[in-house]
Parts: structure tokens; C-alpha cells; sequence
């Protein structure tokens, strides 16, 4: 564990943000995604709640 910790520096050009590519910003942005992601989680919520009574 030393030895890492001297090895890394907490603000080192290597410690930034992910970029997105185009690919990910295409299915943050695709109405008909998120639409489909809602009712997916819905649908499981539903499943959760039905179990617990």
C-alpha cells in the first residue's frame, strides 16, 4: 500500500473526467430510450413494492 500511495499524486493529468464519446451522449439524449429505461424501472419498482406486502 506504501508503495502505491508514492506512486500516485492525487492531482496528476491521469486523474480527470471521463469524456463521453458519442455513443453514450446518443442514448443520454434519445427521448425514446430514456422512455423505455422509465418503464423498465417502473416495471421493477412495482415488482419490489408487490413483494413486500
Amino acid at each position: 500500500m506504501k508503495q502505491i500511495e508514492e506512486t500516485v499524486k492525487p492531482y496528476d493529468q491521469n486523474f480527470t473526467t471521463m469524456v463521453p464519446t458519442g455513443f453514450v451522449k446518443f442514448f443520454r439524449t434519445c427521448l425514446i430510450w430514456q422512455a423505455i429505461r422509465f418503464v423498465l424501472i417502473n416495471i421493477k419498482m412495482i415488482i419490489v413494492v408487490q413483494k413486500s406486502h
